[in-house]
């Protein structure tokens, strides 16, 4: 079973990918289990942060105003 995450960023981003969030979702078999991982494009092996879906939905909905 692969578990790697696979990584999204904005259309918006440039090429050089300087300066932009990546975002990846897990989606497992129970939705207690969901989680929204989001990292920095610079520094792909650094650390990540994790919430929740509805937290992610609220961030989402704040940041397009």
């Amino acid at each position: 079973m692969n578990t790697a995450l696979q990584w999204f960023k904005s259309s918006y981003s440039g090429s050089e990918g300087g300066e932009c969030l990546e975002v990846a979702f897990t989606t497992p078999q129970s939705t207690d289990n969901a989680a929204v991982h989001i990292r920095d494009s610079k520094n792909p092996a650094g650390p990540t942060l994790q919430v929740t879906p509805a937290t992610w939905t609220a961030f989402t909905t704040y940041a397009t105003r």
